[in-house]
């Protein structure tokens, strides 16, 4: 049961770091949120988080035919996976996130087309999966020992993480809409940034000490 309790955490966790920097997704959901309510953005996140969640599955699969890898390069991985965040976070708080919102358009659409846009949106972009990877390295994700139910319960938290993270952002947006400033993005986005840059250096520090721990010992 503990160890169910720490792979729903860590998932949960990886599911609200892949939704939360506010790339071109972020920005669509907040514009439908402004323009159309809450519930059309958050049907445009839930499409996000399916596609993120497919990434996921696809990450995984992938590192499952060399977990004996895994298993012998833990720690190396781990520091990877930490400069990875390290210069997405350095990326993400450069970058201006007002620069991807469209004009709003006077379309008739359903939730469903909101889910598909969603999905399809966030599909149009696989290097996510670099993203996915670094996340999956730093928090330990992928164990050779886990079982199928292990598994199982890791990507649902991971899909529950990131509903959460659209079911919050589309609630406080649509909260403050009459008081919503789009540069008030940028602190988001900066704040995200170095919480990444901060969970990324001190797994970059913990990773580098265990390997030269494990090299001397």
């Amino acid at each position: 049961m503990e160890e169910l309790t720490y792979i729903i955490i860590r998932g949960i966790a990886i599911g609200i770091f892949i939704s939360a920097p506010m790339g071109p997704i972020g920005m669509l959901c907040i514009q439908r949120t402004l323009n159309k309510g809450r519930w059309p953005a958050f049907f445009t996140g839930i499409g996000a988080a399916l596609s993120d969640l497919v990434y996921c599955l696809l990450t995984g699969l992938g590192l499952s035919f060399v977990t004996d890898f895994i298993e012998s390069h833990q720690l190396l991985l781990k520091i990877i996976g930490s400069l990875v965040l390290v210069a997405f976070g350095i990326y993400l708080f450069k970058k201006n996130p007002a620069r991807s919102l469209k004009p709003p358009t006077d379309q008739v659409n359903t939730f469903w087309t909101d889910f598909a846009t969603g999905f399809l949106f966030t599909f149009s972009n696989p290097l996510i999966l670099f993203f996915i990877i670094g996340l999956f390295a730093r928090f330990n994700f992928l164990q050779p020992e886990y079982q199928y139910y292990h598994y199982i319960t890791g990507y649902i938290s991971i899909f529950a993480g990131a509903l959460i993270w659209w079911f919050l952002i589309t609630y406080f947006v649509n909260k403050v809409r009459t008081h919503f400033n789009l540069r008030s993005l940028w602190l988001i986005n900066r704040i995200i940034a170095l919480i990444l840059i901060g969970m990324a250096i001190i797994g970059f520090t913990l990773g580098i000490n265990d390997y030269i721990n494990s090299t001397n010992g």
